[in-house]
Order: C-alpha cells, then structure tokens, then sequence
C-alpha cells in the first residue's frame, strides 16, 4: 500500500471565482467566521494573514466530529490561475502525515452561472495504518457550500 497519494473533489457553487478566490486568498482570517466545522484561527507567528511561507496560522476544526487542529502556510497564491496551495503540519494532521497540501482552484463556469471549484490534497501518511484523507473532501466539500452562501449574501 502506498504511503502518498492525492484526492480531489470538484464543488460547483453559484458565487463568481474572483469572489471566492478573494475570500481564501486575501480574507482567509474571516473564514472562521463563515463556517460551522471551524472553531478558531489564529496569527500564530508573523503579522501577515495572506503571504506566500511568512505567516504561521493555527486552526481549530472538526473532523469526522472530532476537534483537531494544525498549523498552516501558504506555499503558492497564483493570481492568474486562481490558484492557492496551503501547507498543513503540526497538531493533530502530524499524528497521521507526513506531508499534507491542501489546495484550490476555482473557475469560472462558461455559461456565467458560477463556478467550479477543485480542491486536492496531497499527503504522505506516517505509515500504511493511516487511512487517507477521504473524510477532508467531505469538509472541504460542506465548507464550500456555507463560503457560497454568505459569498451570496456578501
């Protein structure tokens, strides 16, 4: 069985991508405030919530009906492409990985209805007990959506 691999799953939503894209690129610190299976988010280290590898951010969310929590980065914000990859490590993620991207892209629909968004995650677990990270594309997934509807009524 092999130790890395990687997800993905494809989310239509009825928000424009720039919009979006803005909320998880540039207004990440208000995400907590959008989603029930977040708890908390914090500056951890650095003074900065949306540069590429400066800040440190610590999360607090549920999963599988579990609170757990990591730290995260940001690898990569792509502008052009809508594109943003972030590194999660430390905390609970860590007890099972060793390697964890978590990433997006959104794109714009071609009949002007929306968007579709598609999140991967890319992982190397501690070893071949670990379980992949399936039960993540169900929460990024159901995040999507409560981000949709306040980006809807924003």
């Amino acid at each position: 069985m092999a130790l890395t691999g990687k997800l993905s799953v494809e989310t239509v939503i009825r928000s424009p991508a720039a919009k979006f894209f803005n909320l998880m690129a540039r207004q990440l610190h208000h995400v907590q405030n959008v989603c029930d299976r977040i708890h908390a988010a914090k500056l951890h280290v650095g003074n900065d919530w949306h540069s590429v590898g400066g800040s440190v951010k610590h999360w607090t969310y549920i999963i599988d009906g579990k609170v757990v929590t990591c730290n995260e980065t940001i690898d990569i914000i792509d502008e052009q492409k809508y594109l943003v990859i972030y590194n999660l490590f430390d905390g609970d993620i860590s007890k099972n990985y060793k390697v964890f991207k978590l990433g997006f892209q959104v794109s714009d629909n071609s009949n002007n209805s929306g968007a579709s968004i598609t999140w991967s995650v890319e992982y190397e677990k501690i070893n071949n007990d670990v379980e992949a990270p399936y039960s993540y594309m169900e929460y990024l997934d159901k995040c999507t959506k409560e981000m949709d509807a306040y980006l809807l009524k924003a």
